[in-house]
This record gives C-alpha cells, structure tokens and sequence, in this order.
C-alpha cells in the first residue's frame, strides 16, 4: 500500500504543471542486450547536477534508456535545467520508500514534448538505490520531473503480470556520486502546509536550486553501481 500511494503521489507531482501540446510520442525500442564486460573507458554520458546543497553526479544509462536520456541530456545542453529546483522529500514514509524529487516547477514553456516510457522489463534497469528516474503520471507523459531513490524499491520496476497500471517508472541511470548531498535534500525542513493529498508534507521549504547541469568526465572513482540488472 505504502509503495502504491507513493507511485499515486509521484504521478501526480510529475502533472502538476501544465503542459504545452505536442504530438504523440514515438513508442519505445526494443529490448537491448546485456553488454559485455569492457575494460576500456566509459563512454555513457556522466551529469553534474550543481545545486545550493552541493553538487550530485548522474550516469546516464544512453544505451539501454536512450529516448528517457536523450530527453535529459536535451534539457542539460539547452541549460534548461538551470533553476530547476529539487522540491520534494519522502522522509515522511520512512526508509524503505525514500526518494528526492526535482523538475521545472516555473515556466511551463520551458518543457520540451512528453516522450514515450521505457519500462524497466524492456530496458533492463532496476529501481535500486541510488537509481535516476523519470516521475510520470501515465506511461508516455513524462517531461522534466525526475528523481533520485535513496533506498531500493522493487514495486517502482514494471511488472507485467501485474493488473492495472504495471507499467513502472523508468529507470535511465543512477548516482555515482554526492550521496551525502541526496540525503541532505532528504533530510531538509519542509512546509507543514504545502502539498495536496499525500504530498502534503513533503514539499521542501525552500526547495533547493539546480544551479547548473553539466556533461562532465566519467569520474575515474565511479562505482560499477547496481541500476544494470544482472540478466
């Protein structure tokens, strides 16, 4: 119940804004095949998120999610997502669903086009912790909400066998770096009032400001990380 009322209140967070029109989008690829271990370097794309709590970097999982990172990288290099803000904290539903979460929560014009959903079962990846994902309210509407899990939460994978909307979040990377400013967020005062519903509580006050999103090198210390399921 727990996970479903957070799925619940995610999906609504990531539509409180209104979105511009735009055309259906393009329905998502293939299942990808589990790559071979590679001792060379790391060519995935890597994102330094810079924000007023410090500074977080993401690797993005190109291959395996590429419509979900394109659609983050485009608003990376457009600089979009400078003053996107991390504006929410699960700390009100105990360790085991904790999560960050961060979009435009200003202009509206600023989002690009909704993109089509990649569900986990298809791309191979995992809600662990530490695991970037994009906040949705129905497969196929996602723009600029994403967040961080700061614990593993299985029921956010999809589950085909599932009744209903089985479809899950998609996972299209994970945190390599700045876990101790993720929890920070976390961990910071929120607004007794704000927030509708199950959110109420849980938005930051103040939020905390992406300063600025940048590709960045593949840190030489970057942990081999748990998003890429061991099929």
């Amino acid at each position: 119940m727990m996970i479903k009322t957070l799925i619940l209140s995610l999906a609504a967070t990531a539509a409180a804004a209104a979105q511009p029109p735009s055309m259906a989008p393009p329905p998502p690829p293939p299942p990808l095949p589990v790559p071979q271990n590679d001792s060379g370097p790391d060519t995935r794309p890597h994102v330094a998120l810079v924000t007023d709590a410090g500074t977080i970097v993401v690797r993005l999982e190109n291959k395996r999610a590429p419509i979900t990172t394109a659609n983050f990288l485009r608003y990376v290099d457009s600089k979009r997502m400078d003053g996107f803000t991390f504006y929410r904290t699960s700390r009100s539903w105990g360790p085991r669903s904790k999560i960050i979460q961060a979009g435009n929560r200003g202009d509206a014009r600023q989002n690009f086009p909704p993109i089509a959903h990649e569900p986990t079962n298809v791309t191979g990846l995992t809600s662990c912790k530490g695991a970037l994902a994009m906040a949705r309210l129905v497969p196929g509407d996602a723009t600029t909400d994403f967040f961080l899990l700061l614990s593993a939460i299985p029921g956010f994978d999809a589950d085909p066998a599932m009744s209903g909307d089985n479809a899950g979040f998609a996972v299209f990377g994970e945190m390599v770096s700045g876990e101790e400013v993720a929890e920070a967020i976390y961990a910071a005062p929120v607004s007794e009032t704000a927030g509708e519903g199950a959110m109420k509580g849980q938005m930051l006050a103040p939020p905390f400001k992406i300063i600025s999103a940048r590709r960045v090198p593949a840190p030489a210390d970057a942990p081999k990380g748990c998003a890429v399921k061991a099929l």
